[in-house]
Order: C-alpha cells, then structure tokens, then sequence
C-alpha cells in the first residue's frame, strides 16, 4: 500500500489526536515514514519472537510475542499495548483478538496518532528534538540517520503546502 492510500487516515489521526502544527506534522510523518518503512508496511518484518515473555510488553502468555509483534504505522508492540489501544478506541478487546487489524486502515494510522498522544510527542516534537522523539517511540536511536533526512523532507514539504 503506497503512502497516498495513508493520506486521509493520517488526517484523520493528526485531527483526534491533536497534531496540529506544522512542526509536529513534519515530526509525525517523518516517524510514520521511517516505522513503516516508506510506507511499504504495517507490520514489522521481524517474527516477534524476540518479544517473547517480555513482561514490560505485556507479553505474559506463550505465543504474545509473535502475536503482539509491531503493527500499524508506529510500529504498536506487545500485548499491553494493544490492550490500551483497543479499550482507548472502542471500549473493548478487539484489537487483542485480532491483533493483524492494526496492520490495516483505519487503524494503522490511529495506532499511530493513539501512540504519539499517550507518550506525550508533541511535546518533543515542538522542541524539534528528532533524537528525543526517536528515543521515546523507539527505545534507543534505532534509524536515527533515516528518520532525521525524512524530517527534513516533511519539513521542506509542509512549508511548500503551507504556500498554497
């Protein structure tokens, strides 16, 4: 799926869950580019078997961390996750139970804006910190190169739209 068939989900994400500037719009895309890999995919290419037992992730059942592998446009991982997810949009265990709908639009894009809203990366994103907003969606500096280019393409293209 190419990145137009994101386009209105995106909106959509950046509309609920407040992302709403021009400097956490280039942040945002730049993160969602990068995790999805240019917006080829929606689940990590990883198995997900390095995620298995780990408790910090939720993954307390054998099986969860294959099954609670990353998905969605950030990269959504572990059982716990899904779960906050799942309740925090529709109130039930959905997502939990079918673990590969956050691979799919609409939620590929929630999952996305959903993560960005519950670890606070506005805040980051308005310093224009691109190695904190790293650290904090990805545990470490993992693609760091990658993601601070992609940034520097969102930020040259929102401030081409921003013309119009």
């Amino acid at each position: 799926m190419g990145a137009g068939n994101y386009a209105k989900p995106l909106e959509d994400a950046c509309i609920r869950f407040g992302i709403t500037t021009p400097l956490q719009h280039a942040h945002f895309l730049a993160q969602v580019a990068h995790e999805s890999d240019g917006f080829a995919t929606a689940t990590e290419y990883a198995s997900g078997r390095a995620y298995e037992g780990r408790a910090d992730l939720g993954n307390t059942k054998p099986g969860d961390g294959v099954r609670f592998k990353g998905r969605g446009l950030i990269q959504l991982t572990g059982r716990a996750n899904y779960q906050a997810y799942s309740l925090d949009l529709y109130g039930d265990d959905r997502c939990v139970q079918n673990p590969a709908m956050v691979a799919q639009l609409p939620d590929a894009a929630l999952a996305a804006g959903w993560f960005w809203k519950t670890r606070r990366l506005n805040e980051l994103a308005d310093q224009d910190n691109v190695l904190k907003v790293t650290r904090r969606i990805n545990g470490g500096t993992n693609g760091l190169d990658d993601r601070t280019k992609r940034l520097a393409q969102a930020k040259k293209l929102i401030a081409a739209l921003g013309d119009r």
